[in-house]
This record gives C-alpha cells, structure tokens and sequence, in this order.
C-alpha cells in the first residue's frame, strides 16, 4: 500500500515539475518479477524507471547511511528499498534481493555501474538474475540531469529493452559474464539511438 501511494505522489509531483515525460518498447517488459538495469545517469532516474514500468512494483538498493535518519529510514523500507554498505558489502547485498525477486511479487531496479558517475558494467547483477531466476531488462534515460534542467520541462524519455535471460542451472564462466554485460551495454547503445541517434552522455557534476 506505501509503495503504491508513494508511486502516486511521485507521479504527481514529477508532472508537476516537468510533464514531458514518455516511455518506449512498454510491451517488451517481461511478466513475472525482473531486474531492471541501465547507466546511471542522474539521481532521479530511478523515479522515471519505475513510472515507466507501472503497474509493476520494484525493490532498490540504497546506501546504508540514508537510513540513520529514523523518518527517511521508514520511508526507504515501507518503498522497499534495502541498505547496502558500499565500502564493505556483505552477504546481503546478493540474498536479500535474490530472497525478493523470488519470494515476494517485486522487481528489481539496479545500476549496474554502481553510481551515475562510473560507466563501467559490474558483476553482481548476473550473480543475482542466475540465483533468482528472473531475467535482466535493459533501459536507459535521456533527459535532464539536473533538476534545474528538469525544471525548464525538457524532454524526458526512457526506453526498454529486450529482456536478457541467464541460465539459473549452469554456473557462469568468466567469458560467459563478459559477453552477457556485453550484451547489455550493446543493449543500452540500441536504445539510445532509438531515441536520439545523436546522444552523448554529459556527466555535469564533472563539468
């Protein structure tokens, strides 16, 4: 029910502030629980992610120290979002969202390069698919990066793509992973040129 309610006000105050927002390839998003993954690319990315993949309700990973504050903590596990610890992850980076994706009716939103300001494709997300079951759906966002820019209603548009299955039976080599992250980053440059042939990521916060 929080989720729901959550997504609703989100829904809101993001057509508020912008209003220019659309969605491509909705019909390739799978049925049954997935994870959904795409490059970084500003901090409010996630919000669009889970918008566009509406009804459909997703789980997030988050840095553990956005849950000292007590408010923000109730408000992070009611949307279910779980505590990571960036510098020493444990165990539960991989079991709890593998316990989710196959126990409970939610999805799963992950950046694969870990932050919005590394492109570099990790691992861990084909260790979860593999455990759980479920398949990788590519995405990617084209818009603002900032909220000034957000403001201003500039276009917004995320794209799906076709879901990635990974055999949950056989163990991955590791030239096995390198291709499949292959195929995900080839995945993300696809749909990036559907929306814009001529897009180039500016990273801002390094400007």
């Amino acid at each position: 029910m929080f989720y729901s309610f959550i997504r609703i006000v989100a829904r809101v105050i993001v057509f508020v502030i912008n209003g220019n927002a659309h969605y491509l390839n909705k019909e390739k998003l799978p049925e049954g629980n997935y994870i959904l993954v795409g490059p970084h690319r500003a901090w409010f990315d996630m919000i669009y992610f889970a918008l566009g993949a509406a009804p459909k309700k997703f789980s997030f990973m988050a840095k553990e120290e956005l849950f000292k504050n007590s408010i923000l903590r109730y408000i992070l596990l009611h949307a279910n979002a779980f505590p990571v610890d960036r510098k020493n992850p444990g165990p539960s980076v991989i079991k709890t969202p593998v316990n989710w994706l196959k126990k409970r009716d939610l999805s799963l939103i992950m950046f694969p390069s870990g932050t919005r300001h590394s492109q570099s494709l990790k691992g861990g997300v084909l260790l979860i698919a593999r455990l759980a079951g479920v398949p990788i759906v590519p995405a990617v966002y084209q818009g603002p990066t900032t909220m000034k820019d957000l403001l201003k209603r500039k276009k917004v548009t995320v794209a799906f793509g076709d879901p990635i299955t990974i055999n949950s039976r056989k163990k991955l080599t590791d030239e096995q992973q390198q291709m499949i992250l292959q195929e995900i980053t080839s995945s993300f440059k696809k749909l990036d040129t559907q929306i814009n042939p001529n897009y180039v990521y500016i990273d801002k916060s390094k400007s």
